[in-house]
């Protein structure tokens, strides 16, 4: 029976060559192994064939998770990949080493004051709402450089990069290459998108960070 681990495997050797078939790719393609919603024992496997960067999504889940984890594995990086409530704050701050959501003045703001009281701020990718779809979180594309400018104002190189999520049935493509040609216009080098699905796609447009849950830990129970 394939596991994890295999599936790990299969995702970095496809990484891999679909770094080779772009025309320019990134620097560097990170694979984030996207956790939620998978318990300990479908991540160990993963830790043990040597892989540190996983994402979450629920700050809760993840500390029930990966307090334990981390103290067995020190050099583990740790994501949070999905909206941030400012009531949970805090604890995201403390437990992340990335926050890929950052998507109103209200959480920059409280990320500032946070920084400014215990002396710590994850790494930041700007949440961009490429497709301008009423459900989902982040910023609109034609205010992206605005609020990448304010949330440097605040709280400087940590804001590293920008985050999308192209609409579910529309071809990906035009929209990772918005979101390279907007980090460009702003200056960020780092690029979040790509998932199980379309992983391949965003790294022909430039992605540093590919986020991949269900093809490496099956379907969600």
């Amino acid at each position: 029976m394939v596991g994890p681990a295999e599936n790990l495997a299969l995702i970095l050797a496809r990484i891999v060559a679909a770094r080779k078939s772009a025309v320019k790719p990134a620097a560097f393609t990170r694979l984030i192994a996207v956790s939620k919603g998978h318990g300990i024992e479908a991540i160990r496997p993963v830790l043990e064939a040597g892989h540190r960067l996983f994402g979450e999504s629920r700050v809760q889940e993840a500390q029930a998770k990966w307090t334990g984890l981390k103290r067995e594995f020190p050099d583990i990086e740790l994501h949070l990949i999905s909206p941030l409530q400012t009531n949970k704050l805090r604890e995201a701050v403390e437990l992340f080493d990335a926050i890929h959501s950052l998507d109103r003045p209200k959480l920059v703001h409280a990320l500032k004051a946070e920084a400014e009281r215990g002396g710590r701020i994850p790494n930041l990718f700007v949440q961009v709402n490429i497709g301008k779809e009423l459900q989902k979180a982040g910023v609109d594309p034609m205010e992206a450089a605005g609020f990448v400018s304010l949330a440097r104002g605040e709280l400087g190189s940590k804001v590293e990069g920008l985050m999308c999520i192209p609409p579910v049935g529309d071809a990906p493509a035009p929209y990772f290459a918005l979101l390279a040609k907007l980090a460009q216009e702003s200056g960020l080098p780092l690029l979040s998108m790509g998932m199980s699905d379309d992983f391949e796609t965003a790294i022909r447009y430039g992605a540093t960070h590919v986020r991949v849950g269900s093809a490496i830990f099956g379907a969600r129970g």
